[in-house]
């Protein structure tokens, strides 16, 4: 497993993961409490550890707008974001469906179970270098390209401490800061 790079998802791989975790395949049983967590971290770009803490109490009605206050697991920095209305009523759907109160944990599982899963169904559908963190990465890569290639606004979403940790992490590389700078000239 050296030099295993977790890669960013594309939009079909993650909709294809989505829907075989959802659906299941022979040997492997549907599992929508995984692919629900995947889908919240991919929307929310949070870490898999944070989206596993999550109560629905935790998101909270401020006027017009639903409001998350976290404190990352990882990094102990904290955090206040906007969670869209069309995600708090997918997370509220989900609790209600499957009868989680306010109060209690939404997704009472392990990284590890989750990564667990991700791998069979990963491996079953023949995609490579992808974890739990490839959803964190596609939030970050799709917030870059839909904003202008706003680099700070996504450091500041993922609370990253340099831009270029934040280059590192969506991959943008030296090659294709170059590519883009020879592509800009415009001479008169």
């Amino acid at each position: 497993m050296a030099n295993k790079k977790t890669i960013a998802l594309t939009t079909e791989q993650y909709n294809e993961i989505i829907d075989t975790m959802k659906t299941g395949f022979t040997g492997f049983r549907s599992n929508n409490r995984i692919a629900t967590a995947l889908v919240l971290e991919a929307n929310l770009g949070l870490r898999i550890s944070d989206i596993l803490k999550l109560t629905l109490n935790d998101i909270i009605k401020d006027g017009n707008r639903y409001r998350l206050d976290i404190t990352e697991q990882k990094t102990g920095k904290k955090r206040m974001f906007t969670v869209p209305t069309e995600i708090y009523q997918y997370i509220k759907i989900y609790c209600l469906e499957n009868g989680i109160q306010p109060h209690e944990q939404i997704f009472p599982i392990t990284e590890r179970a989750v990564q667990k899963q991700l791998k069979i169904v990963c491996d079953y559908l023949g995609y490579d270098n992808i974890s739990t963190h490839s959803f964190r990465k596609m939030f970050a890569s799709q917030i870059y390209q839909n904003n202008d290639y706003n680099i700070i606004l996504v450091q500041q979403l993922l609370q990253h401490s340099t831009p270029a940790v934040t280059q590192k992490y969506i991959g943008i590389s030296s090659k294709d800061i170059e590519t883009a700078l020879s592509n800009h000239i415009c001479l008169k």
